[in-house]
């Protein structure tokens, strides 16, 4: 063994708690202080309670009171920005050629949109270059902002889709039995 690179071993160390309570044992270092102890840990007394270090749950709670509300104003602020009556039409995010429509009749934010809209379905229809199926997807982007809408999806006819016929499926079409 090489000589003088071990630390100094105390048998008779003394072990100091918060709570008061003192032991001794082997150690490195003459004394040892410590915040909990078998005396005072809750595991051990079956008591509740919360072992505060310098004001640690304290400032936990305020971090997480401070983050709720933080939490809560970004949804309000986000809830407003959903539902508000000047935002440009463009952030729908209906086709190119329906905003172009609109920009040109002179319907720019959402305001417009259902102020015409309660003028009837074929005032906004009239726009030319604005068609049903142009005002059957800003409706539905209407209604997910959390917008009432006039008129139901329902009263509009929606534009049939061509009937596609299947090929037949047999042995020479790769089908299988």
């Amino acid at each position: 063994m090489r000589e003088n690179i071990h630390p100094k071993w105390y048998p008779e160390a003394r072990i100091v708690c918060s709570c008061g309570n003192t032991w001794t044992a082997g150690a490195t270092v003459p004394e040892i202080r410590t915040d909990v102890c078998s005396k005072c840990h809750p595991f051990f007394t079956g008591e509740q309670r919360i072992v505060d270090a310098e004001g640690q749950v304290d400032r936990f709670y305020k971090r997480l009171e401070r983050r709720t509300s933080i939490e809560i104003e970004a949804d309000e602020a986000r809830e407003r920005a959903r539902t508000a009556m000047d935002v440009p039409m463009k952030e729908l995010g209906l086709t190119t050629r329906a905003n172009a429509a609109l920009e040109r009749a002179g319907v720019s934010t959402i305001g417009q949109f259902l102020d015409k809209l309660g003028q009837g379905e074929d005032a906004i229809l009239a726009i030319e270059g604005f068609g049903r199926q142009a005002l059957i997807d800003a409706k539905k982007k209407l209604r997910a902002r959390g917008l009432s809408v006039a008129a139901g999806i329902e009263q509009i006819a929606a534009i049939p889709e061509p009937e596609i016929e299947e090929a037949p499926r047999g042995p020479s079409y790769g089908g299988r039995r």
